[in-house]
């Protein structure tokens, strides 16, 4: 019985890897070059994580603190982190020092504690200013008023704002979703002929990513279209 178990386990295994695999194989194929494939690695263990590794991939996106800290010392050194989940001041030591990009800054506050950190640890951290862009009023985020007032500011010594990011309404209405990446953009390329250091936009996800590359996402976030459902 326990030999069967295991074999059992072992041929599970081998079905995730291979579809693993496969599924980063059809993204790479399909996005244009130049967009950046971060896989959403959030709730799933290590050994999947470690299969999209082998596969390629070398962007991984989580959004819980304690889950990135736990997960970059058993991954390779050349992994490139994002943190891509909403941030907590009190939460930054686990996280500044791992990843190359926060794309979730959603606040005043979590910038200025950002640069703070920055500036304590001799470090200058790339962000993403998070654009409150769907409909739902539980999303955190910025105004597109309040990112226009970032910038003509100034940013901070200890942090370096490189583009925008959001996330579309939580619907199957893919008109909906359409109508807030062409917010997003038409945002994105006013800000850029101002400041030409955003050069990235982070848009689009499993379910619409499409339309996010459509619309000139230089970005896509993708979860279970590369992992499948998330392990709890």
């Amino acid at each position: 019985m326990c030999r069967g178990w295991h074999s059992f386990l072992n041929l599970v295994s081998t079905f995730l890897m291979s579809m693993i695999k496969d599924n980063l194989n059809n993204l790479y194929k399909a996005l244009p070059s130049g967009v950046k494939l971060v896989a959403v690695s959030k709730f799933h263990p290590v050994e999947r994580l470690m299969e999209a590794y082998e596969a390629g991939q070398r962007i991984f996106g989580e959004n819980r603190p304690q889950e990135l800290a736990a997960k970059v010392p058993q991954l390779p050194a050349d992994v490139e982190w994002h943190f891509i989940g909403h941030l907590q001041t009190n939460k930054l030591k686990l996280v500044l020092p791992y990843v190359s990009l926060v794309q979730s800054v959603d606040s005043m506050h979590l910038l200025q504690a950002i640069n703070k950190w920055a500036i304590e640890n001799g470090r200058v951290v790339n962000v993403l200013l998070e654009l409150h862009l769907g409909a739902e009023e539980t999303k955190h985020g910025f105004t597109e008023e309040e990112i226009i007032q970032v910038l003509s500011s100034g940013e901070g010594v200890g942090i370096r704002v490189i583009g925008l990011m959001g996330m579309a309404t939580n619907t199957d209405d893919m008109s909906v979703v359409e109508k807030d990446f062409e917010r997003i953009e038409g945002l994105f390329k006013r800000l850029q002929a101002q400041y030409p250091q955003l050069t990235e936009l982070s848009i689009g996800m499993s379910g619409d990513w499409p339309i996010a590359v459509k619309h000139g996402a230089t970005m896509v976030r993708i979860g279970t279209d590369i992992f499948g459902p998330r392990e709890y």
